[in-house]
């Protein structure tokens, strides 16, 4: 099954990797325009070999890419994508005639499924096929960022009973994330504002990523959320091993407040293949990351933007509390974090004199904040985070250790 974002690249993307897995022997099911975790899910429910995305997620929209899910619906691991690597360009005895596969388009079909899955989730049908509306007189707005969930969010939404109001919901191949979405939330802050609703719902191109706003136009970001629908699952029942899954980025808040609530906390690396990792190791129903990609195990293998706004949602609804009291339950330290470019990344956590400072910052915050050292992925530089009880502490920690940073392992 193939799928993709909104990007204007996206369909001649599509068609030669269409072209090229049909060429192989490989029958396809072009799923048309629909968010990743779409076919995370219909990858799963569909006895498909693997999925494949054409998307950027985030990115802006000259970039793409594409993201592969194994049967079941799980993402690839590091090694098998490694195995990929390097066959490519290999010479090999491609089938001819009868042995190609055949393309075929159903885009309605497959956007119907996974919509129909996504209400389920907090409003299953029953015994009389009656439509639950459990978000009946919840009014929210809804920023589809102008990418693949435009359609599908909105629809789910008001299937399950909500009052929608949508914004950049008209993608024209140009416009995904463009001062729109999770990236971009200002214009959602203040539609909410203006429009009396109780809460507002972002999304990002390829619709793995939500984040929310309460009704004053305040930003809800991804630790708040996990820590709102981790408290939900423990009051539920649903919590396995009373344990939420975090990366080294979550905020210290988040954890000491889940703390309080007899809720465990394990970190991992940053990236989502790693919290899903760590969830299915430990045998965990829920995780995620700060920029707002919840993995909720019981419904989906991915993180889900729109399947986490549905679940917040339905929690503001059976908490009979607003967005905003929820979230000031998960209060957040004061955070600096700071950049450190030209420097020998890889010496971070090595050079004598970097482990020093971090000690001394670290004795100095004591249990009231934290220090992180995090070599960047793709580029030659290190970023420095702090928490501390204040924002002048925790400016003043960061600077101290990105000082120390540039002087040692420059380059």
């Amino acid at each position: 099954m193939v799928g993709r974002d909104t990007r204007v690249s996206g369909d001649f993307l599509s068609a030669a990797l269409s072209a090229g897995m049909s060429a192989g022997g490989f029958d396809v099911i072009d799923a048309g325009i629909i968010p990743t975790p779409g076919v995370a899910y219909l990858s799963s429910v569909l006895n498909v070999e693997m999925g494949a995305v054409i998307s950027a997620s985030h990115n802006p929209m000259p970039d793409n890419g594409i993201k592969f899910f194994a049967r079941g619906g799980f993402k690839l691991p590091d090694a098998k994508e490694d195995e990929i690597e390097a066959v490519l360009g290999q010479d090999w005895e491609r089938p001819t005639g009868a042995g190609v596969g055949r393309i075929s388009h159903d885009t309605v079909t497959a956007t119907n499924l996974y919509i129909d899955h996504l209400v389920s989730t907090i409003a299953p049908l029953g015994p009389d096929k009656a439509q639950p509306t459990p978000l009946q007189g919840l009014k929210i707005v809804a920023d589809c960022a102008n990418g693949a969930t435009s359609v599908v969010a909105p629809e789910a939404l008001r299937r399950a009973g909500a009052d929608v109001i949508v914004i950049n919901a008209s993608p024209d191949g140009y416009n995904i994330n463009k001062n729109a979405g999770s990236t971009h939330p200002e214009q959602l802050q203040a539609i909410v504002r203006a429009s009396d609703a109780v809460m507002g719902v972002a999304f990002d191109g390829d619709a793995d990523r939500c984040l929310a706003v309460d009704e004053d136009g305040t930003m809800v970001n991804g630790d708040q959320i996990m820590g709102i629908l981790a408290r939900a699952k423990k009051r539920d029942g649903k919590l396995a091993h009373d344990t939420l899954v975090v990366t080294v980025m979550s905020n210290l808040g988040l954890k000491l407040a889940l703390r309080d609530m007899g809720i465990t906390t394990v970190q991992t690396n940053v990236g989502d293949r790693y919290v899903l990792e760590e969830m299915l190791r430990g045998g965990y129903s829920l995780g995620g990351e700060q920029s707002g990609h919840v993995i909720n195990r019981e419904f989906a293998t991915t993180g889900d933007g729109t399947l986490t706004a549905l679940t917040l949602c339905n929690e503001v609804v059976r908490s009979g509390r607003s967005l905003k009291e929820l979230a000031a339950d998960f209060p957040q330290l004061p955070q600096q974090l700071i950049n450190v470019p030209n420097v020998d990344k890889n010496a971070a956590v090595t050079n004598a004199e970097v482990r020093r400072a971090v000690d001394r910052e670290t004795a100095l915050l004591g249990e009231t904040g934290r220090v992180l050292l995090r070599p960047s992925g793709t580029e030659p530089l290190v970023r420095v985070m702090a928490e501390a009880a204040t924002q002048k502490q925790a400016d003043e920690v960061c600077e101290r250790l990105a000082e120390v940073v540039a002087q040692e392992l420059a380059i």
